[in-house]
């Protein structure tokens, strides 16, 4: 019988996007259940001190690698300095991406005369930063693993003003079915990919656009507020029991899904 609780003792884990609000509390999560952590992102002095403190936290130990998600040679090194320092990864969280400010169409602005490189670099961070990580480092779990993206609410209901965000996530969700599946029967299910969509958190890159400064939503936040049946943001805490159970043997016949930790958001109608 399988053992279904979240002891990630012996796991490597790497979570790519670094020192994020949201990373950081899935890392702590895989750490505090026994996983040894790298964080991957291109800096890696950014790293060090984030890396420190997770093994401080949790007394698992955690190394900082650097590494950019769009570059094949240097995901490549990556994967060298985990497999020389900790042995093959057996989980990858592909938390990397984010939006441009180039790439976000305000209210006023022209969409017309948005620049095209704008959207293709939001659609090569979020997907293609997703999909290299996805086949480097997953050529090298074969024998049993777990990868986890990171989808959106703006997968499946576009928000306004994220166009390039949004079709990039869409597209998470389509490649995360499509590599779930083709694992599946390519390794006898030992290699599962599925996603997490989180619903609105605050992190540093969409504090502004969520809160004023005394800590009250702005009208953008009132609004995602008032769509959420919860009434609330979520904390970054409340991603780790999702995190924790697609990657342990609780979802060992879980592949190609996309699990919501949204509040409600995804399945309301406003009435």
């Amino acid at each position: 019988m399988k053992n279904l609780s979240a002891d990630l003792t012996g796991q490597v884990a790497v979570l790519t996007g670094g020192a994020g609000v949201l990373g950081m509390a899935m890392a702590h999560a895989l750490a505090a259940a026994g996983a040894r952590v790298a964080l991957l992102s291109r800096s890696r002095a950014k790293l060090e001190d984030a890396a420190s403190a997770l093994t401080a936290a949790t007394g698992q130990p955690a190394l900082a690698l650097a590494g950019d998600v769009t570059d094949e040679a240097s995901l490549r090194a990556a994967l060298a300095e985990l497999q020389a320092t900790f042995g093959p990864p057996t989980i990858l969280v592909n938390a990397a991406g984010g939006n441009r400010p180039g790439a976000t169409v305000m209210p006023t602005a022209d969409l017309f005369a948005t620049d095209p490189a704008d959207w293709r670099a939001v659609i090569d961070l979020n997907l293609m930063g997703t999909v290299l990580p996805s086949l480097i480092f997953g050529a090298a779990m074969t024998g049993g693993g777990s990868i986890v993206n990171i989808s959106s609410m703006a997968a499946d209901r576009p928000l306004t003003r994220v166009g390039g965000y949004s079709a990039s996530k869409a597209a998470i969700d389509n490649f995360t079915g499509w590599l779930g599946a083709e694992l599946a029967r390519r390794y006898a299910g030992r290699l599962r990919v599925n996603a997490i969509a989180p619903g609105f958190f605050i992190a540093e890159q969409n504090r502004h656009l969520l809160l004023n400064p005394d800590g009250s939503p702005t009208a953008r936040g009132q609004q995602v507020l008032d769509q959420t049946p919860m009434g609330r943001f979520g904390e970054p805490e409340e991603l780790a029991g999702a995190l924790l159970y697609l990657v342990s043997d609780a979802a060992s016949f879980v592949t190609g899904t996309v699990l919501r930790v949204d509040g409600g958001f995804s399945n309301f109608a406003g009435m």
